[in-house]
């Protein structure tokens, strides 16, 4: 009898493995899956390996073996938000607040070009510590460098949204990190999930790529809400997703709380690929952070960018999100070396183009 349960046990395993075998492939054929297929693949272990490397095939055939590099300026740590889960929130009083002064910026991001970089990311906490006209003069001294331009600045007005575009920004990444409603409440106080989300519309209407993402692993989220996530940025029709784990920060109100998976990480950033073929996917930081070999294992599941730091001294260490970011002793010119050893090492090549999303499939 006991026999008999074990081999119906084992033949219920393989159909089941089999299915999710076919929604996999039904995926990397038709770009698409309900929120109970993207949940049924990423709650099931066995089929892990098999999801990546669709990814990875997806990946080479949209968007080709060449990996973007974007130098990453992180400019300010000073935040008025105050989410639980980052290490820049306002309250964080444990944290050496800096804010560069425009030349310094613009200083760094003249070095980053002179590293090769043909795309740059300025980011900072969230509000306004920088005025517009400042902000703007930034950008638009940045721009004369022949550079394409990421802002990652947080929620502003559309007036401001427009000015920066039309200052010569390109790009603007707002990270979602959920999109379930009462988790993001719970994460995000005196925010408003409908305020991000319009936000992200506002950025798209006026012409900018649009960049948004999630964070793995939040307290109390869910499977269905993760598989929400993705169906999110297929809706938005986004152009860059960045995906990563969470890792609490001593420093906040989640310091107690376990980390978030990196094989969760993948996974969801595995299907997005498969959902939006064509986009750009970071292998971002967070998922080296948790395996010494997180970033090659993401460009080989999905991933075609990596955003190494051009900040300079002691601005990596204090820009500090959460605890165990890699490289913050590391020099601009030793990140841009190690990163390129580590590209070619898999058969990818750099880029030496502005890492704009070349379109060629249509979101049915």
């Amino acid at each position: 009898m006991h026999g008999g349960s074990t081999e119906e046990f084992q033949r219920i395993r393989i159909i089941m493995k089999k299915d999710l075998l076919n929604l996999i492939d039904k995926a990397e054929k038709e770009h698409s899956l309900t929120q109970d297929e993207l949940a049924k693949i990423l709650e099931n272990k066995e089929i892990n390996q098999e999801l990546f490397n669709a990814a990875d095939r997806v990946r080479e055939k949209y968007v080709g073996n060449e990996v973007q590099l974007r130098g990453l300026v992180e400019f300010s740590n000073m935040c008025s938000k105050n989410c639980f889960y980052c290490g820049l929130r306002k309250d964080n009083k444990n944290l050496k607040r800096y804010k560069l002064k425009p030349e310094i910026i613009i200083d760094f991001a003249e070095k980053a070009v002179s590293y090769g970089y043909k795309t740059l990311v300025l980011q900072s906490g969230e509000g306004d510590f920088y005025s517009t006209k400042e902000m703007s003069h930034i950008i638009s001294e940045i721009k004369k460098l022949d550079v394409a331009i990421t802002l990652s600045i947080g929620e502003k007005t559309e007036e401001e949204y427009k000015l920066f575009k039309e200052a010569g920004a390109d790009r603007f990444l707002l990270r979602i990190e959920t999109t379930d409603r009462e988790l993001y409440k719970r994460m995000h106080p005196e925010m408003s999930h409908e305020n991000r989300v319009n936000c992200l519309m506002t950025i798209k209407k006026l012409g900018y790529e649009v960049g948004t993402g999630s964070l793995i692993g939040l307290p109390n989220q869910t499977i269905e809400s993760l598989a929400g996530d993705i169906l999110f940025f297929k809706e938005l029709e986004a152009d860059m997703i960045g995906i990563g784990p969470f890792i609490p920060n001593e420093d906040t109100p989640l310091a107690a709380e376990k980390s978030g998976t990196f094989e969760m990480s993948l996974k969801v950033m595995a299907l997005t690929r498969l959902l939006l073929p064509d986009i750009n996917i970071p292998a971002t930081t967070a998922m080296e952070s948790l395996n010494p070999d997180g970033r090659i294992i993401a460009l080989q599941s999905g991933a075609n960018v990596v955003m190494p730091n051009v900040t300079e001294g002691e601005y990596r260490a204090l820009y500090k999100l959460y605890p165990g970011k890699i490289c913050i002793n590391d020099t601009p010119t030793h990140c841009r070396g190690c990163i390129t050893g580590k590209i070619h090492s898999i058969n990818r090549t750099v880029s030496k183009d502005y890492g704009f999303r070349k379109k060629n499939y249509t979101n049915q």
